[in-house]
């Protein structure tokens, strides 16, 4: 993913009960945390009322394995990576869904804590964790796994990313949440298709509000011509200053739209990330949708960084997460497994023509780095889909085992994500090398164990990231899982 992707996660700490000791639907836990108020770690005791949504966890660890996959093996295989502008790959769906699981499990989780100031202190402390673990991994200090170095000069640190993003999200509706639930609201059973709409009717109030201004700024921002300085140490212009011509205003082209536009002048152009997905764009390559030299005539924005996860996109993205914090309200308030699939899939249904309407039509084209309106509700809608039919085939039909391997992942989805999608592993591997730092062990076992056997690059590297990424972890996280050793923010 751009940026390295990916992840605001809470994993529980707690023993479980067999779920198939279940045939209904029980008193659901936040698929999340079993801390207390204090923030110390509860007895675990096996309850006959109440269990995890283990549901939750197996989306948790899907998506962090579809990370981990489109980072990997993106570059050889373009139909997973991010889409160069316009469009949506597999690799587009990773941080909607993470956005999504994070809206989630905020009802499930705040439902225990009755105190609004204990409520927003544990909220400003998450988030202060994923913005500190977020600029950590991807504002420049980490090189791993490429490079043997660390370190970022802070005149060019990148203060935005995947976790920055998760975090900026989760604070909105958390807040949201503890500022308008009532009391008496939680205990309540609801029945009918918008019951549930109507109890949190100010929510969608918010939400629309946020979706009036982000339109407002992306067509009515006037974008001004602007220049930058070629910081790439291969390309001929470098050091050079090269100037984009623009002008113009609710445009959503690569160089003159009003994410780019604000991001610039807010958190300054040398603090965004210089390698975006649009260097694959059709306009700057020949090899397009593979990264490739840039043509002669290429455009100047071409060689100029982006914020993928920048200022109004993240703004944009806080809609994901409120989408799923109305799935997280269904299972709170629906007691019935029929009634709650009913009202998730026709959400997401709807969700998702409501976006390939708007791109077919060329109202609002799908766009992951401007974060539009059919690209919410594509990737939305497609998160409640995948959801409910985990849902149905976890935690109805109780296919536990099937999936065992994703939970383990989403249950220890921090040290995953830490660990193999951001590379800090292969980093620490890398460092151990023989004759030369070209030649670590995990370059000797990705050519001589994959990509030889098969005599193909792009199926070897896939094999790799299938096997000794993806199903390693796996494997790690539910030894520890077994352990009861958990990564937890």
């Amino acid at each position: 993913m751009d940026g390295g992707q990916s992840v605001a996660k809470r994993h529980a700490a707690g023993a479980e009960e067999d779920p198939d000791r279940h045939r209904t639907p029980p008193p659901v836990h936040a698929a999340a945390d079993d801390l207390d108020d204090d923030g110390e770690k509860k007895a675990s005791r096996p309850s006959s009322s109440s269990r995890r949504v283990a549901s939750l966890d197996v989306f948790r660890g899907l998506t962090v394995a579809l990370m981990i996959l489109v980072d990997g093996a993106g570059g050889e295989w373009p139909v997973i990576g991010h889409a160069p502008w316009h469009g949506c790959n597999l690799a587009d769906f990773v941080m909607p869904f993470f956005l999504f699981i994070v809206g989630m499990a905020v009802p499930l989780s705040l439902k225990r804590i009755p105190d609004r100031g204990r409520a927003v202190r544990r909220v400003v402390i998450r988030t202060l964790k994923l913005l500190f673990w977020g600029i950590l991994l991807q504002g420049g200090y980490s090189h791993a796994p490429d490079e043997l170095t660390y370190g970022v000069d802070m005149k060019h640190i990148r203060w935005c990313g995947i976790l920055q993003r998760i975090a900026l999200a989760y604070l909105v509706v958390a807040v949201i949440e503890i500022a308008t639930k009532d009391a008496r609201v939680q205990d309540q059973s609801s029945s009918g298709f918008f019951s549930v709409f109507r109890l949190y009717l100010s929510q969608w109030i918010v939400a629309c509000c946020i979706l009036l201004i982000y339109l407002s700024l992306v067509y009515g921002v006037y974008v001004p011509d602007w220049e930058f300085t070629v910081r790439n140490v291969d390309s001929p212009n470098y050091g050079k200053v090269l100037t984009v011509a623009c002008g113009t205003r609710g445009n959503l082209s690569p160089p003159c739209n009003a994410v780019g536009y604000i991001d610039r002048k807010v958190l300054g152009i040398n603090h965004l990330y210089q390698k975006p997905a649009w260097r694959r764009h059709r306009d700057c390559t020949d090899d397009s949708p593979h990264e490739g030299p840039f043509k002669r005539d290429a455009p100047a924005w071409c060689a100029s960084p982006f914020e993928p996860e920048g200022l109004l996109s993240s703004f944009s993205a806080v809609l994901s997460t409120i989408i799923g914090v109305h799935y997280g309200h269904v299972l709170v308030h629906m007691k019935s497994h029929m009634d709650r699939l009913k009202q998730w899939v026709t959400m997401g249904v709807a969700l998702l023509l409501l976006g390939i309407i708007l791109h077919f039509s060329h109202a609002i084209p799908l766009n992951k780095q401007l974060y539009t309106l059919s690209y919410i509700c594509v990737t939305a809608g497609a998160a409640g889909i995948i959801f409910s039919m985990l849902y149905f085939l976890v935690d109805v039909v109780h296919l536990c085992y099937v999936f065992a391997p994703l939970r383990w992942v989403g249950m220890n989805a921090m040290l995953v994500y830490v660990m193999a999608a951001a590379g800090i592993f292969e980093g620490f591997l890398n460092g151990w090398y023989y004759d030369g730092p070209n030649n670590t062990l995990v370059y000797w076992v990705r050519k001589h164990v994959f990509v030889r056997v098969w005599h193909s690059a792009r199926v070897g590297i896939l094999l790799y990231v299938l096997v000794a990424q993806i199903l390693l972890w796996a494997l790690i996280a539910g030894l520890l899982h077994r352990a009861g050793v958990y990564w937890k923010l």
